[in-house]
């Protein structure tokens, strides 16, 4: 036996309603299916989609940056800032590219500059031509195949690691030619965030 809730009578100076038409009851009922969808569906359906073109985005951009190595152009001035490094104003053939993760980040430069413009820029750097060491290749094989350098052609090839305290970066530079007019030199700068 189920218990029944009383009805709540209606008030004799109220009109009766003549029962709902189901043609009307189910335009109500499409209505308010149509109100929920909208404020539920819309948005959920919102944040799949902008997710997925977030995830979307990062694996682009990861890609993009991944196969492309070395860019073509300067480094920014923050770029610069941040690592140390400090460009001659007459360089030409200049590329980079700057890596990230939790524990390293890494900005890899390569340049040709005149032999005034690379005593300036290892003093600039806090070291000198004095330092470099001939036939030291400090770029180790792990950063030389993330860029694609490889330095077996004609030298003569030297190169000097530039250790400073943390959080200052540690400079790897190698220079091929550095006593021709216009050597190359590559530099991979890495600090601790």
């Amino acid at each position: 036996m189920t218990a029944s809730l009383p009805r709540q009578a209606t008030s004799p100076d109220e009109p009766q309603r003549p029962p709902e038409d189901p043609r009307h009851r189910f335009r109500r009922r499409a209505l308010t299916l149509l109100i929920i969808v909208l404020l539920i569906g819309v948005p959920a359906g919102y944040l799949v989609i902008s997710a997925d073109q977030s995830r979307n985005s990062g694996k682009d951009k990861e890609a993009k940056y991944s196969a492309t190595g070395l860019t073509a152009a300067w480094p920014s001035r923050v770029q610069r800032r941040l690592y140390q490094v400090p460009m001659p104003a007459d360089s030409i053939q200049v590329a980079y590219y700057e890596t990230n993760n939790w524990k390293t980040s890494r900005l890899y430069v390569q340049f040709r500059t005149t032999r005034a413009g690379l005593d300036w820029f290892l003093r600039t750097v806090g070291t000198s031509t004095a330092a470099l060491k001939k036939d030291h290749i400090t770029i180790n094989d792990r950063n030389q195949k993330v860029v694609g350098w490889e330095f077996t052609g004609p030298g003569p090839w030297s190169g000097l690691v530039h250790k400073q305290k943390d959080p200052a970066p540690t400079q790897d530079i190698v220079v091929n030619g550095a006593g021709t007019e216009h050597p190359m030199v590559y530099l991979v700068s890495r600090t601790i965030p």
